[in-house]
């Protein structure tokens, strides 16, 4: 704790001494541009441009996404302290990690809003960037005002308005080894002073970087598309409509899962395929990605009001060789269908005044049917049967049996909707006490209700023998689960802030914040059921009550306190803006995905608590006209404080307490430097840029036992930049060292799997305005 209340000082102490100094400091003339002060981007909740408030906030403008390459949010990761959002599997695995807080399955831990529209289903989450105006992200709790699943942070991404940028964007780009092709179209249209629109397209594709060593082909290939069309129109002078529709459909390999071996090398049986992708069934992901919504805006004398309603459509279907090896053993094709209604209504008062407050109710419902069956193949029924008479064997019972089926399908359709309400109130007092000391009260009442109605079952045809000879005759062995299940909360989710601004640009803060993440169904752990009531005696049916069945697929919401310092200061009459951060983050009732017993599929479990800790910095930096660097560092410490894992195969207590938090990164850093050389004006050519970027996170460990980690890694990019008057030319290179680390890693059936890091790609993007 010691530790903790000496970052945390350090870091008000150090932004003090800053802040005080800024009066001091020499003057230059040469002009810096606030990407907030020129793109003017309306949000319904937020009281103030980002950098004013009270939070921890990290801007990325078009043009930052331009210089990293970033095309959807994956790349975002490590460009952004204590932001880690690793680049595996399809594009239904979007797990995402704010300060040590994030989720690989079900409900994710960080929000994301797109246009002011809730996406709130994570499987949505990694689409095409193609036109972006900019995103932001807030770290740390932002339940008070967005509610539910926003405990580790909050991803804003905003659209190019068509009212402040016009013409016909052109892009095409090509990137080697994986034949990476894409292209778009948008074209943004101001057809008077009342309405404008835009509507454009974009077709990306690509044959992958990783090859199956059994069939010999590359296996995360990718074909995509989609489109957007957004209506702005201002009926009169206090009120706007903000329209938008879009769709993207993407269809992909993926899960290339490198075989690391068997986890007790004594029982090794594969050793041919250690450090090979050979699985002998297809694995891919298709999905179709619907989006609408409208956003009113109504600006009285004193307050705005906005009514934003969303709708989301997506429907996918996953399917797996789930065991990723050469045999036949199980495998899923899981198919969800989901739709998403959400409205949201706020107040606000308008700024410049004693008492700048906000107010709202929003609710949503989403229904999520999902059908994923599982089949076992002839391998997995060996599998199976194994594992059945070695219950029975152990249970004393002279008999065995032999599963005669080929094969099992093992069905399961569930339907899972969710309902939410909400109504929140946030109040910030200013000139207390001290002309710039502001105090920020806010204050959440969110309720949610879970229901799952299950339909899961499977059958088999056996032989029982006793002594080596036969029992009768064959006999059918069945299971079967049927039924319904329900449960709500409410959340009180609270928020206290103190601010001081030493001047408009630079201030100090100090937040406390509560968040939650909603609780749910384990659906794969009907599996798991059903193979214990097959291991039943043949007839005895299922011993499993419904409460018990309750008890084993709920799991509960997840909650956090997070207490933060800091500053956001702009020095050298804005050529270098600095953000600071130092935080401590308590989690109760952690959310731990794991493998089930027969490791068979993954459920969530309510694992015990953690805490986090750290500290987050960040600059930009334009020395001049011609050269500007940028960097940032977030240190996150997130241990287990309480974990109680079960008991191991030899019945003793497995207790993970003190252990680090899996897939959370305890370093990320960035640093970058662009420099540009400027011709005369009557030149075809207007600038020239030379930049480099390198981004870096670690130790990064993969299991609650800390046994197989990630060291801390690194990765060079750079880029070379064209810009004409219309026409922009970017040669760009992704991991220009070849630096060879682990994205992902997992263990299923007792053995291991990776994904690696994707090699070195050059390529080059073509921009033309018109």
């Amino acid at each position: 704790m010691k530790k903790k209340l000496l970052l945390a000082t350090t870091c008000f102490l150090s932004a003090t001494a800053l802040a005080e100094d800024i009066n001091t400091l020499p003057k230059d003339t040469t002009k810096v541009i606030d990407i907030e002060e020129v793109v003017v981007i309306a949000s319904p909740k937020e009281t103030g441009k980002l950098r004013e408030l009270p939070n921890a906030v990290s801007l990325i403008s078009q043009k930052d996404m331009q210089i990293n390459q970033i095309t959807t949010l994956k790349n975002v990761s490590a460009l952004v302290p204590n932001f880690f959002m690793p680049d595996y599997g399809s594009k239904i695995t979007s797990a995402v990690y704010i300060r040590g807080i994030g989720s690989r399955i079900n409900t994710p831990a960080v929000g994301l809003y797109v246009d002011n529209i809730p996406y709130i289903d994570k499987s949505a989450f990694d689409f095409n960037f193609y036109d972006i105006e900019r995103i932001d992200i807030l770290r740390g709790p932002q339940g008070t005002l967005y509610g539910r699943n926003t405990m580790g942070g909050l991803i804003k991404v905003h659209t190019r308005s068509p009212f402040s940028y016009q013409g016909t964007d052109v892009k095409l780009s090509y990137g080697s080894k994986s034949n990476y092709r894409s292209a778009s179209l948008t074209h943004y249209h101001r057809w008077n002073e009342r309405f404008a629109f835009s509507a454009g397209g974009y077709y990306e594709g690509s044959d992958g970087f990783f090859r199956n060593a059994y069939n010999g082909k590359k296996i995360d290939n990718m074909e995509a598309g989609g489109g957007r069309i957004r209506a702005i129109w201002l009926p009169s002078d206090n009120l706007k409509l903000d329209f938008t529709v879009g769709y993207d459909y993407s269809d992909e390999g993926g899960y290339p899962y490198y075989y690391t071996g068997a986890l007790d090398k004594n029982k090794e049986e594969y050793q041919e395929h250690i450090g090979k992708i050979s699985y002998n069934r297809d694995c891919g992901y298709r999905r179709g990605l619907f989006n609408t919504g409208l956003n009113i805006e109504y600006q009285g004398n004193k307050f705005i009001m906005n009514a934003v309603t969303g709708y989301q459509n997506l429907t996918d279907r996953m399917y797996l060789d789930q065991d990723f090896l050469p045999v036949d053993i199980y495998n899923i094709e899981q198919k969800q269908r989901i739709n998403t209604l959400s409205e949201e209504i706020t107040f606000k008062s308008k700024k410049n005044q004693r008492w700048i407050w906000v107010t709202g109710a929003s609710g949503f419902y989403q229904w999520l049917h999902t059908d994923a069956p599982v089949t076992f193949q002839p391998e997995g029924i060996q599998w199976l049967e194994n594992n059945i008479n070695k219950g029975m064997a152990s249970s004393g019972m002279p008999v065995n049996l032999k599963i005669l089926s080929e094969t099992m399908p093992v069905p399961g359709i569930f339907d899972t909707p969710v309902l939410g309400a909400a109504v929140f109130h946030q109040s910030t007092f200013n000139h207390l006490l001290f002309e710039n000391l502001s105090a920020t009260v806010g204050l959440r009442l969110d309720y949610e209700k879970n229901k799952i109605d299950y339909n899961s079952s499977a059958a088999m045809n056996i032989q029982m023998y006793m002594a080596g000879k036969p029992m009768g005759k064959p006999m059918e062995q069945a299971a079967e689960f049927t039924g319904k299940l329900d449960d709500d909360h409410v959340q009180l989710l609270p928020k206290f802030a103190l601010k001081y601004d030493f001047n408009k640009q630079n201030n100090i803060y100090a937040t406390v914040s509560r968040g939650f993440r909603s609780g749910g169904y384990n659906i794969q752990m009907f599996s798991e059921l059903l193979q214990s009531a097959l291991k039943q005696r043949p007839g005895a049916g299922s011993a499993v009550s419904d409460d018990e069945i309750k008890n084993l697929v709920t799991y509960k919401p997840e909650y956090s306190w997070n207490y933060e310092i800091g500053s956001h200061l702009s020095l050298f009459d804005g050529k270098l803006k600095t953000d600071l951060a130092a935080f401590y983050m308590d989690t109760r009732d952690q959310q731990i995905a794991k493998f089930v017993e027969s490791g068979l599929g993954r459920m969530m479990v309510n694992a015990g608590s953690s805490e986090s800790y750290g500290a987050e910095v960040s600059l930009t930096a334009s020395v001049n006209r011609n050269l500007s660097l940028n960097g940032s560092y977030g240190y996150t410490h997130s241990t287990f404080k309480k974990y109680d894992a079960g008991k191991s195969s030899s019945d003793e207590n497995i207790d993970y307490s003190g252990h680090y938090v899996p897939f959370v990164p305890r370093h990320t850093m960035n640093a970058g430097v662009n420099y540009s050389f400027f011709f005369n004006e009557n030149n075809w050519a207007q600038s020239l840029t030379v930049g480099l970027n390198y981004t870096g996170a670690g130790k990064i460990y993969w299991t609650e036992k800390n046994d197989v980690s990630q060291s801390f890694y690194g990765t060079l990019n750079g880029r070379i930049s064209l810009q004409a008057k219309a026409l922009q030319i970017d040669f760009w290179g992704r991991n220009l060292t070849n630096k060879d680390y682990t994205t992902f890693y997992f263990e299923s059936m007792a053995r291991g799997f990776e994904q690696r890091s994707k090699p070195l790609q050059f390529g080059v993007d073509v921009r033309y305005h018109f």
